[in-house]
């Protein structure tokens, strides 16, 4: 199971000063192949990993949200495995998998919690079911069967009907991940694939590194 990659390479010349800006112009990128061609599922799919106060890892498959010069931001119950994870250790690891274009973007940095304002902004924009699925759901804990957690449901539907507003869950929110380093990597022909990394320099301002492959 060997797949040649025979894209464009990825040079320095080409980069945005910012990670964030040339994150930006991926996304883009990928989520406009995606729409055309049906071959990028859900672009703002991302791995988040996190680790313990003893570093023994987690990952998951989690939605990007929202981005800007400040970083990546998720939302998750804050009683979750992750965000207890993140309590103990905000050292955090995201990967952005874009198989169909031979890309990846690898982030490492520190995850912090949003405030409750930018999370109720959010949570208004959720669907009627979602907003309805973050309280009938104690993510992470274990449940007794899919019935019970239909039940759940079920009565939060009853009390807050299609239309009615529903309050933001206490224990629910946002994590911003501010980065520290961010990688873009591109897939290239003999497995010397292209691997430009932003570092965060402590004066301010980004170093770009090549990695070899």
């Amino acid at each position: 199971m060997r797949r040649q990659y025979r894209a464009a390479g990825l040079d320095e010349n080409g980069l945005a000063d910012h990670p964030m800006e040339q994150f930006a112009r991926w996304f883009a990128q990928v989520a406009a192949h995606g729409e055309a061609r049906g071959v990028v599922y859900e672009p703002n799919a991302m791995v988040v990993s996190t680790a313990d106060a003893e570093g023994r890892p987690s990952s998951r498959t989690v939605l990007l949200k929202q981005y800007d010069e400040r970083g990546f931001v998720f939302f998750t119950n804050y009683e979750s495995r992750k965000a207890r994870e993140l309590a103990e250790n905000p050292h955090v690891s995201l990967l952005f998998p874009w198989h169909p274009v031979a890309r990846q973007v690898v982030v490492t940095g520190t995850a912090r919690r949003t405030g409750r304002d930018e999370t109720a902004a959010y949570f208004r924009t959720r669907p009627h079911g979602s907003q309805l699925g973050a309280w009938a759901s104690a993510q992470s804990s274990v449940v007794g069967s899919r019935d019970e957690l239909d039940a759940s449901y079920a009565e939060l539907a009853a009390r807050y009907p299609e239309g009615a507003q529903v309050p933001v869950p206490p224990e629910w929110g946002g994590f911003r991940v501010s980065p520290r380093t961010v990688e873009f990597w591109q897939g290239r022909e003999n497995r010397l694939h292209d691997r430009l990394r932003y570092v965060a320099e402590p004066a301010g301002g980004w170093l770009v590194e090549r990695l070899s492959p």
